[in-house]
């Protein structure tokens, strides 16, 4: 029971090596803690015990953000947060244990083939839990190197293969911790460092584009309690409104959050005038808003959480209907059953959200072409871009206010290593915060903090070439993955 106890403990400290703790090293000997207790493990249903349990820990203390949405939600008690906090952490750990009980099954007898193992098999898994049940990829290991110098592979192995990389860092540290095995451990570092700093060098000699067109994002500190609340929608309106501010004498590209107005703009032109009143004749503004659905009577069907692009003259010059939607906050899965419990969606609303068609593009003249992605969606890898045009940046509107203190700032880490994969701009625009404008490269080159009210005036971000990741995608980490299972298989030939 002592090592499944500190296999909690680990996965708790290495919870701390993610936003907004930010202490990745914690991150890194978690995990060299974990490969240590799964290779003294004394048979196959121990290794498993010890993986799911570092699992639960690390999940159960990152994903406390996911409590604090149940207050926004009368209908239910805000203790039931904790409880969905438990349920999923206690599934989302079947991963790890996963990963721990193939490296144990194929690698105990040699350490380095345990490690590489290891690393291949945390790939894998990782995936499949950001793919299984329509997917949750929040917080995988490799988030946790974006500040460090471990991240820059990314564009040519991905989230995933990040994950895989700092699973290898803390193998190293298992290695050198054994006599026997601190030749490898020092093998596996250097190869590790030699990667790394090639990615850098070849990122360094990239040229610079220039800047594109002049972008005002807004966030208006509008807290969840207030956001549909009708006592509050004129002040709403007009702090949005005085945010907007003045044009330019040059085009504005002006952000506004996800679902920043009750208004049904699709079908309300007197809204759609309205808010286009605010911006300047040559202006642009990309909002979101719910879009509704109406059947063959008449009556409302369902909605999309939508995204409009509209101009000066009210226009809708292009919309984008988010797709990856959010379990239990956007939809209700189980329905029947669950509605018979008294268990509602977290959202504002009796109907469950449409899903939309995917990653689309939404060609804004003067600006270029804006890839769109709406709150959850820009945690999924891979899946972010439109297969049949790249664009020239992202927009990722959002709505954090429900997140609670540890929410936004991991939101924001992935939507950073989203920009690094893709070699592309990202520009958030949340209610709250964190609004930001991220480079091609992740850099965060501004930023508005939770809680504050203001703008982020810029200039639009250039585009980098297209990366290995965007040009093949998943396909990628699993190349990794690969390799070094051919590594383990070499080793383990090499030394019987």
């Amino acid at each position: 029971m002592k090592y499944l106890g500190l296999s909690f403990a680990a996965g708790l400290v290495g919870a701390l090596g993610f936003a907004p703790i930010g202490l990745w090293p914690l991150a890194i000997i978690s995990l060299g803690v974990l490969l240590w207790l799964v290779d003294r493990a004394p048979n196959l249903r121990s290794a498993l015990a010890r993986g799911w349990w570092f699992g639960f820990g690390q999940f159960a203390l990152g994903l406390n953000w996911i409590a604090t949405a149940f207050t926004y939600q009368a209908a239910m008690p805000a203790w039931l947060g904790w409880v969905a906090v438990i349920l999923l952490s206690l599934y989302l750990a079947v991963y790890p244990a996963a990963a721990a009980g193939l490296a144990w099954r194929w690698g105990r007898r040699n350490a380095l083939v345990f490690v590489l193992l290891f690393a291949a098999a945390w790939i894998v898994t990782e995936w499949l839990r950001g793919t299984l049940f329509t997917g949750f990829p929040w917080n995988p290991v490799g988030v946790s190197l974006i500040e460090t110098i471990f991240s820059w592979p990314a564009p040519w192995i991905g989230t995933y293969g990040l994950s895989g990389l700092a699973v290898l860092l803390a193998g190293v540290l298992m290695l050198i911790h054994r006599d026997d095995q601190r030749r490898s451990g020092a093998a596996v570092a250097l190869a590790i460092f030699a990667f790394c700093a090639t990615a850098w060098a070849v990122a360094a000699a990239a040229p610079d584009g220039q800047p594109g067109g002049a972008v005002r994002i807004v966030q208006p500190n509008i807290g969840q309690q207030n956001k549909w609340d009708p006592g509050f929608r004129e002040e709403n309106f007009r702090r949005q409104q005085r945010l907007t501010g003045a044009p330019l004498a040059e085009p504005r590209l002006v952000l506004w959050p996800e679902a920043a107005t009750p208004d049904f703009i699709g079908v309300d032109r007197g809204a759609r005038a309205r808010i286009a009143g605010l911006i300047g004749p040559r202006d642009l503004i990309l909002l979101g808003a719910v879009e509704l659905v109406f059947g063959p009577t008449g009556v409302t069907d369902a909605a999309y959480n939508s995204l409009f692009a509209l101009d000066a003259n009210g226009r809708i010059v292009g919309r984008y209907d988010k797709a990856h939607l959010v379990p239990y906050g956007e939809y209700l899965p189980m329905r029947p059953f669950l509605s018979t419990l008294g268990i509602s969606r977290l959202a504002p609303g009796d109907k469950d959200f449409l899903s939309g068609p995917g990653p689309r593009n939404i060609d804004l003249p003067g600006f270029g072409t804006a890839g769109i992605q709406i709150c959850y969606e820009i945690i999924f890898s891979g899946d972010v871009v439109s297969d049949s045009e790249r664009p020239d940046f992202i927009f990722n509107p959002s709505n954090d206010a429900w997140f609670g203190a540890w929410g936004p700032p991991q939101h924001l880490a992935q939507a950073r290593l989203r920009a690094l994969e893709e070699g592309l701009p990202v520009l958030r625009a949340t209610p709250t915060g964190i609004s930001a404008v991220i480079d091609d490269q992740g850099r965060l080159l501004h930023a508005l903090p939770s809680g504050v009210e203001g703008v982020i005036d810029a200039r639009l971000p250039p585009a980098g070439a297209a990366t290995l990741f965007a040009r093949f995608g998943n396909a990628l980490p699993f190349l990794f993955a690969i390799m070094l299972v051919a590594g383990a298989v070499a080793v383990r030939r090499k030394t019987g």
